[in-house]
C-alpha cells in the first residue's frame, strides 16, 4: 500500500495548527492530585507535540497557534524553539487570554487529568491570523478538532483549510475531540464533519469515529462501533484515508479504494496514558512525507507511541530518529 503525494520543493514538511499550552506533570506516580506534593512542567497540547515529535524524527515542522502573554506564554515559545519548531505562526494572545493549562496524575490506569481551558489563548486565533504563503510553502498542514470548538478559532482553522487546498498542501485532521470544549456532542460532530470534508486524510480514536456518527439516523448508525462503516462515512469528497486508532488494539487505516490494513500494538510498561496518540501521528506523517508506504508509517507510529507513553511527559518524551530506530530493532509488535 502507497502513501500519500506530498508536494516537493517546499520550506516546511508540516505546519501544525492548534494547541500550544503547558502541561503539570505530577511528581510521584501513582499519587492522586489531592495527594501530589509537586509538578513539572513541560509543553503540551496535540499540535505543539506533534511539531515537536516531527522535528525530533528530522522534519521541517511548524506551528500556528497563540500564547499569553506571560511565563508561560514565553515558555512555550522558547521550548519550540529550541526543539527547532518554526514559531512564525506563534501569535500573542490579546490580554486576559491565558495559555491552556493541564494538571495530571503519573498512572497508566485511571489517570486523572484536569484541565483550565477558560478564555483559552489558542482559541484567539483569527482569520486574519492564516498566512496564505507559509500554508503553501508547507508540504502538509494539520489541524486539530480542539482548535474547531469555539470561536474565532473554529473560523481560522476553516480558513487555513480552505487556503492549504487553494495551495495544493496535504491537509490532515486529527479528530482530537474533548468534550469540554464543546457545548454538547451533536455541535461537535457537525463541524468535525464539516472539517472531515476539507481534508486529505483523517485520524482519530474509536470515540472521536463515533461523535463523527452521533446525527445519523438510527438505521444509519447500526455500524456504531465498526472501524470500515466509520471509515466509509468519511472517505467521500476529498478525503484520501482514514486512520482509527482502538487502544491496545492497535489501529487500522482505510483508503478510498478499499484497501485496509492493520497495525498491533508494541508491548511497554505504559506510564501514563496520554502523548502515545500525538507520538503516533507524528511518526506516521514523517513517514509517509517521506514516500514510506502506509505498512512502515503504521509500523513507526505505533513505535513512538509505546515509546511515549513509557516516559514521563508528551512534548519531552517524543523519541528522536535514533531511540525510534534502537526500538524497533529490540521489540516486536503482538498479534493483531
Amino acid at each position: 500500500m502507497t502513501g500519500f503525494a506530498f508536494p516537493a520543493g517546499r520550506s516546511l514538511d508540516l505546519l501544525c495548527l492548534g494547541r500550544a499550552g503547558v502541561d503539570l506533570y505530577a511528581q510521584q506516580d501513582n499519587t492522586p492530585l489531592e495527594e501530589v506534593t509537586g509538578f513539572r512542567k513541560s509543553v503540551g497540547g496535540s499540535p505543539a507535540n506533534i511539531a515537536t515529535a516531527l522535528a525530533r524524527l528530522g522534519g521541517r515542522a511548524g506551528i500556528v497557534s497563540a500564547v499569553s502573554d506571560d511565563g508561560f506564554g514565553r515558555y512555550v515559545r522558547s521550548f519550540l524553539q529550541a526543539n527547532g519548531v518554526n514559531v512564525q505562526g506563534l501569535h500573542t494572545a490579546p490580554p486576559g487570554a491565558r495559555n491552556s493549562t493541564a494538571f495530571t496524575e503519573m498512572r497508566a490506569d485511571g489517570c486523572q487529568v484536569i484541565i483550565y481551558r477558560q478564555g483559552a489563548a489558542d482559541l484567539c486565533l483569527q482569520p486574519t491570523d492564516m498566512d496564505a504563503e507559509q500554508i503553501a510553502s508547507s508540504r502538509a498542514l494539520l489541524v486539530t478538532g480542539t482548535a474547531l470548538s469555539g470561536s474565532p478559532s473554529r473560523e481560522a482553522t476553516l480558513h487555513a483549510m480552505d487556503l492549504a487546498r487553494r495551495a495544493g498542501t496535504v491537509v490532515v485532521l486529527d479528530l482530537d475531540y474533548r468534550p469540554y470544549g464543546w457545548r454538547d456532542t451533536a455541535e461537535a460532530a457537525v463541524y468535525l464533519r464539516v472539517a472531515c470534508s476539507m481534508a486529505d486524510l483523517v485520524i482519530g480514536n474509536r470515540e472521536e469515529f463515533d461523535v463523527l456518527e452521533h446525527l445519523q439516523p438510527a438505521a444509519r448508525r447500526s455500524g456504531l462501533r465498526d472501524d470500515q462503516h466509520s471509515a466509509a462515512q468519511v472517505l467521500q469528497g476529498v478525503t484520501q484515508a482514514a486512520v482509527v486508532k482502538d487502544g491496545a488494539k492497535g489501529c487500522r487505516v482505510f483508503l478510498r479504494d478499499g484497501q485496509a490494513l492493520g497495525q498491533a500494538v508494541f508491548q511497554v510498561t505504559a506510564r501514563k496514558p496520554f502523548g502515545a496518540g500525538d507520538a503516533f501521528a507524528a511518526a506516521l506523517l514523517w513517514n509517509l512525507l517521506q514516500g514510506q508506504g502506509w505498512f512502515e508509517a503504521l509500523r513507526q507510529g505505533a513505535a513512538a507511541a509505546a515509546l511515549n507513553v513509557g516516559r514521563d511527559s508528551c512534548a519531552e518524551a517524543m523519541a528522536t530518529a535514533a531511540e525510534l530506530a534502537a526500538f524497533l530493532q529490540t521489540h516486536q509488535e503482538t498479534t493483531p
